[in-house]
């Protein structure tokens, strides 16, 4: 069997309060190379905290979390910070490109506080928006982009550092049906090249098309069938 990309065993996550509140409860999930997995729940199930601890933001209160192999709970913060940057690409519901920054200065912008060496960075962006389908845009700036074109532009920064995970956030909160349509066939491809590829979102559109579905509730984790 591969190594999984992710494995948590055990996690919890619980924050200050009187009593304390648990916002993860024993959660236990393996996502192997080449999974494309939808996490879907409503607000206040524990998403955004199950977010913040795969994306190496945020430490459980206890559990293991291995990434790639790596036991990621025991690592200082420095380690974590280059693990998060060399393994994982995110992609948000908000597009979070500069708008005074032309297409592909706002993907070479990934590798900027990275140990990335600069020569050959500008070929590197090219190839990630090649493909994203984005190669016929990369002089334009954002405000002349469809919310689309924008968040194809946000996926191919993600992908700059050829991550082994590439985790999404409500990636088509933003889009209007056509343009969703158009990122989740993007997803599609990008699975089948054999990223690893994890949604969190509400929208069943948007879970459908994943291979794996896992619902949060509760902060506890139900796979779905």
């Amino acid at each position: 069997m591969p190594e999984p990309v992710i494995e948590l065993t055990g996690i919890c996550r619980d924050f200050p309060a009187d009593p304390p509140v648990r916002a993860l409860d024993n959660v236990t999930l393996r996502v192997d190379p080449g999974d494309y997995m939808a996490i879907i729940g409503p607000s206040g199930s524990g998403k955004s905290t199950l977010l913040n601890v795969l994306g190496l933001l945020d430490r459980p209160s206890s559990g293991s979390f291995r990434l790639d192999g790596i036991e990621t709970t025991t690592l200082r913060d420095g380690a974590r910070t280059r693990l998060r940057g060399a393994r994982i690409g995110f992609v948000f519901q908000s597009f979070h490109l500069l708008p005074h920054r032309t297409v592909t200065e706002n993907v070479m912008l990934a590798e900027v506080y990275g140990r990335h060496p600069r020569r050959g960075r500008l070929a590197r962006a090219k190839q990630a928006l090649e493909q994203v389908g984005m190669g016929h845009r990369t002089g334009f700036q954002p405000g002349r982009l469809s919310g689309g074109e924008r968040q194809r532009v946000a996926i191919a920064r993600a992908l700059m550092a050829r991550p082994s995970l590439l985790l999404c956030d409500e990636p088509t909160g933003n889009l209007d049906s056509r343009n969703t349509e158009a990122v989740l066939d993007l997803f599609d491809g990008l699975r089948s090249q054999g990223l690893t590829i994890l949604v969190i979102t509400h929208e069943d559109e948007v879970s459908a098309r994943a291979k794996r579905r896992v619902r949060i509730g509760d902060g506890v984790l139900t796979e779905q069938e």
